[in-house]
Order: structure tokens, then C-alpha cells, then sequence
């Protein structure tokens, strides 16, 4: 049974973005943690915050709170992450989240060329995202693509997406139906 990290960064409770998750994630067989982004006590990492990772860091000292995220993001077998298309990409909790994982000995090294590998346990990432217009250019998940894959050694990272949902005249029952069918035939 795997490990599985619902990243939740909807705020809406009637998400479509986490109806879609929902439905990748009873796909799933495994033991599912939802983190719930705006439930959580997440802020841009500050000076001080920072420096002060930054010195356990270096001391290789990473039991202190700071380092929870990156830790639990880090051991999760299969990540589930679900972000609604805002402004060309995600909502900006997710990259708050996005600097709290991002800590060189939990999620990432760099090798003795100065070419990052990743440390991350999952085998993959599926990344849900609606959109109320058409999406021109998916810039949230090819953000987060770029950083799993480049840096955090997660592969392959999957993308499911319902757009044009608040058009005038259009069918969203139908729209998120054709998105949930797509979930329901892939191999995830």
C-alpha cells in the first residue's frame, strides 16, 4: 500500500479542480494524507526564516518544524496535487509551499558537477487544474513539471485538466465528465 500526498491548493469548497482529485485519487490504492494548503500556516519564507534554514541546513540538522513539509513531501510514494489555473498558473499558496519543499539534503542534492538530484520517494505526480476559459498555456503545471522532474527526481508527472468551464453556453457537466472518463481510462 503506498504513501500517497493530496496537495490541496483549492480554495473553493465546491472545487472542481479537487472534484477532479477526488476521482484520481479513489483510483489510487494506498494511504492518502490531505494537506489542505490554506489550512495550513504557510507563509513566504522571510529573512529570518530562511537564514535560520539555512544554518540547520548546513549543519545537516533537519528536525526542526521548518523542514516539515519537505520531509512528508519527500517520503510520500505518489503525490496528488490539485491547483485551479489562476492568473496563467496556480494559486500563490502553492508556491509558498512550492519554497517550503524546495530544501537542498530532503528533497534535492547537488552532485560534484553542480547538476541537481532528486531525493524524492514518489514514482510519480499527477497534477489536476480547471479552468473557467480556455488554458493558452499551462504555466502552473509546467512550473511544477520542470522543478519535480529537473530537481526532485519525480517522473513521470501527469497532467488532467477540465477548461472553459464558466464560458457562456458551455456544457460543464459534460466538460468535467469528458475530464473524469479521461481519469478513468489512464494508467495512473
Amino acid at each position: 500500500m503506498k504513501d500517497i500526498l493530496f496537495i490541496d491548493a483549492c480554495v473553493r469548497p465546491e472545487s472542481r479542480t479537487r472534484y477532479l482529485a477526488e476521482e484520481v485519487l479513489r483510483k489510487l490504492d494506498g494511504k492518502v494524507t490531505r494537506l489542505d494548503l490554506y489550512k495550513e500556516d504557510l507563509r513566504p519564507l522571510d529573512l529570518d526564516t530562511l537564514s535560520r534554514r539555512n544554518e540547520l541546513s548546513a549543519a545537516g540538522n533537519f528536525e526542526d518544524p521548518v523542514f516539515r513539509y519537505a520531509k512528508q513531501f519527500a517520503a510520500a510514494e505518489k503525490i496528488v496535487m490539485a491547483a485551479p489555473y489562476w492568473d496563467l498558473s496556480f494559486p500563490s499558496i502553492l508556491k509558498v509551499y512550492m519554497e517550503h519543499i524546495s530544501v537542498v539534503g530532503i528533497t534535492f542534492r547537488y552532485d560534484e558537477n553542480g547538476i541537481p538530484r532528486g531525493l524524492c520517494s514518489a514514482d510519480s505526480l499527477i497534477y489536476l487544474v480547471t479552468a473557467g476559459g480556455p488554458i493558452y498555456q499551462n504555466l502552473g503545471y509546467e512550473y511544477v513539471k520542470a522543478v519535480c522532474e529537473v530537481f526532485y527526481g519525480i517522473s513521470p508527472i501527469r497532467c488532467f485538466s477540465a477548461e472553459d468551464l464558466d464560458v457562456i453556453g458551455a456544457d460543464t457537466e459534460c466538460i468535467l465528465g469528458e475530464a473524469v472518463q479521461k481519469i478513468r481510462e489512464a494508467v495512473i
